[in-house]
Order: C-alpha cells, then structure tokens, then sequence
C-alpha cells in the first residue's frame, strides 16, 4: 500500500508518529506519508519534527516513511508563500487542501495551489476544467479521496482527469489506524470514482515511483551533509 496523505496528533490525528507508522506497517503499507496539517504560522513546527520521525524510521529495512504537509485553508494568495517555506524545510511532499464539498474552501484554493506547483491537490471537489488542464501541464497530482465528505467529488474528478490527461494519486486523508484502508479496499474506492482496473494499478505505480523519487533526494541532500 502505497498513502501520501496522513495525519498524526500534530494536526489533529490521533497518534504521534512511531505508533502511526506501527499501525500503517501491519496495514501492509510500504510507502506512508505525514502530511499534517499546518499554515503558515505552524509549519516551522511540523516538517522538522515529521523529518525527524522519517529520517529515523528510513534507517531501518521495511516501511518508507516521507515527511510531507497539508497546507490547510489558506488564503488563495498565501498558498504560494506557503508551498515555498515548507520545502525550505525539507518537506517531501507539498499537499494542498483543496475545495472539497465537505468544508468552506475559499474560492480560488485550487487554482492557487495549482499555480504554486504544489506536488497533490488533495479532494479538490468540483473541480473546473480549465484547473484540471493546468494541473496536468504543471503536473500537479490530482487526490481520489477515500476520507468521508471529501470522496464526494471523486467521480467528478477521475473523469476530468481522465478527459485533460492529468494524473491521479489516492490518498486515504487517515487521522486514525481506522482509517488506514489495505490496498484492496483502496482499489475498491478507486473503482467506485470510475475508474478502470489497469488505471488503479497504473495510479499506484506512479505513486511508488514518486515516493522512490523523494526519498532518493533525501539521501542526496543528507550525503553532502555528511
């Protein structure tokens, strides 16, 4: 199982980091990413302790750990400040909490957080289709969300994805071991948003790429420290 898209007791999950990755780890799961919470007044606080917890788990064999955060109900025109200061932190992956049915999202976040570059647009709700256009020139992953309320719109959004090109990640948004799904229930979800078979397979094999990806320019960067 491959999940960028999680959250520990630094935002509001339910478990600190260790016992987070334990419960991920028996959920069969590989690839796991924090991604807590945060703005622009609380993200020096979140990525160092979330490298921290990473870097200390990726020494050993087993679960890839990524310390990643979710840039949640910004302003439209701070997304981009945001987006910048967490990868100077040494974030690996940049989520933006996009303008899901659920929550009052202001107008524009998703536009914004395109344009910023961020890595995933997690449940951008009703998605328009001249965002989705640029999200696939920018590469900007697009969220299927298996989180309650935010999974509205997945149908929504893997059909446009599908029409522009642009590229799809699943993200199951746990702040509980509950809400951590197995692989096979998170293929269910995807077949539920529509799509097909060989795209859930070709969906996580990107996604696995990716994580190899950052974790790859982690090591490098940590070398020339060394």
């Amino acid at each position: 199982m491959i999940d960028l898209h999680t959250h520990t007791l630094l935002s509001d999950g339910e478990l600190i980091p260790a016992e987070h990755i334990r419960r991920a780890e028996v959920k069969g799961y590989r690839f796991l990413g924090f991604a807590d919470h945060a703005d622009l007044a609380t993200i020096a606080q979140i990525i160092p302790i979330l490298r921290y917890a990473a870097r200390r788990e990726n020494v050993r064999d087993g679960i890839r750990v990524l310390a990643g955060v979710e840039l949640t109900h910004l302003r439209p025109e701070h997304i981009a400040e945001a987006a910048n200061r967490a990868r100077e932190l040494g974030a690996q992956v940049v989520i933006v909490h996009g303008e899901t049915l659920a929550e009052p999202v202001i107008p524009g976040t998703n536009r914004a957080a395109i344009e910023a570059g961020v890595d995933i647009l997690a449940h951008p709700g009703l998605l328009s289709e001249e965002d989705a256009r640029v999200a696939a020139r920018k590469n900007v992953l697009l969220e299927i969300s298996a989180k309650a309320g935010h999974s509205l719109a997945n149908g929504h959004v893997a059909a446009l994805a599908r029409k522009v090109g642009a590229r799809l990640i699943f993200g199951s948004d746990a702040h509980t071991s509950e809400q951590m799904p197995r692989r096979e229930e998170a293929e269910r979800i995807c077949l539920g948003a529509g799509l097909t078979a060989a795209e859930i397979s070709e969906m996580f094999a990107a996604a696995e790429q990716f994580a190899r990806h950052r974790l790859v320019q982690q090591e490098m960067e940590e070398a020339k420290f060394c």
